[in-house]
């Protein structure tokens, strides 16, 4: 059974506040809502206040409701005003999240049946689905994380989609090359792959990372038979010890622009419209901001100060 959605559009004169840029989607991306609120209620407060905040879709456990066109962003993911996750991903919001209980499982449930109709409309597999964390290091859809049930809803989807006939997964071939698409950038394509720039550049003999053309095929994994590129990777990322923090005395040079490397390579850092990518050397605001998303999605006290557990975190990561 098709699922019917409402459509509650935002007005047109209020697309410069809530979805600015024509968009061509390639993600569908997951939240839980921060409230109890209904569909009705979600959109209508999406569409009507002055945040640039927005969504596509809120899901509740009746119906599904539609706050803006398809082939415009939402401000969503938290990646930035060119992050992929903003500029090319569906928002689909789970309503009566914050406090559980029978009307969320059948918001959850009736998500579950739209995404999976969604991906069936388009073509694509499960591997388009994304939860907000994935973008930004948000801890969102925060219910089904704190239920540690993501994989166990994944495939849920995937499931509801083999039942309608949908694709199992919209990539082709083994999955080790991908195609650059217009608009493509190195650090997307690393952070949507699990993979780090540097490995990246690496394996395609790529020296500006700013320089990928339309067309190229970039290999996704390394040769079997590099046995050097596991201990190279790390000592391409030294990192300073000590701690440091906003007010810290170290909080500019050459150690804060070792941390700001570590963290672009993992996905944490850049800032993409910034000059040299934001890699400043600078310990401000930004970088600590940078550091307690990359802490909070590590099990580690998110306070946004670099130390020992921080930097053996990183080195981790990077080996």
């Amino acid at each position: 059974m098709v699922i019917k959605v409402v459509k509650n559009l935002v007005s047109q004169e209020k697309y410069s506040l809530k979805c600015p840029n024509p968009m061509v989607p390639e993600y569908i991306t997951i939240h839980n809502t921060a409230n109890d609120a209904s569909a009705k209620n979600e959109i209508s407060y999406m569409k009507n206040n002055t945040s640039s905040t927005s969504y596509h879709f809120a899901v509740d456990d009746i119906q599904v409701i539609q706050g803006l066109p398809l082939n415009r962003n939402a401000w969503h993911t938290g990646d930035g005003k060119d992050g992929p996750g903003n500029r090319k991903s569906i928002g689909v919001e789970i309503c009566y999240s914050k406090s559980g209980g029978a009307k969320y499982y059948a918001a959850e449930k009736l998500a579950i049946k739209f995404v999976a109709q969604l991906l069936k409309e388009r073509g694509w597999g499960i591997d388009r689905v994304r939860k907000h964390q994935d973008w930004s290091g948000k801890y969102c859809p925060h219910r089904i994380l704190d239920e540690g049930r993501w994989d166990e809803v994944k495939a849920a989807i995937a499931d509801e989609l083999s039942k309608i006939g949908g694709k199992s997964s919209a990539s082709s071939g083994s999955g080790t090359t991908y195609t650059v698409k217009k608009g493509d950038t190195l650090s997307a394509i690393a952070k949507e792959h699990r993979v780090s720039v540097a490995n990246l550049q690496s394996w395609n003999n790529i020296k500006d990372p700013n320089k990928i053309t339309v067309g190229q095929k970039l290999k996704l994994k390394g040769s079997s038979t590099s046995s050097t590129k596991p201990s190279s990777k790390k000592t391409s990322y030294p990192l300073p010890s000590g701690v440091i923090k906003v007010t810290s005395p170290m909080t500019k040079g050459t150690n804060v622009r070792q941390v700001q490397n570590a963290l672009a390579a993992l996905y944490f850092y850049p800032d993409k419209g910034a000059k040299n990518n934001g890699i400043d050397g600078v310990y401000g605001p930004k970088t600590a901001n940078a550091v307690k998303r990359f802490q909070s999605v590590n099990g580690l006290t998110a306070d946004g100060v670099y130390g020992p557990k921080t930097k053996a975190k990183i080195e981790s990561l990077l080996k």
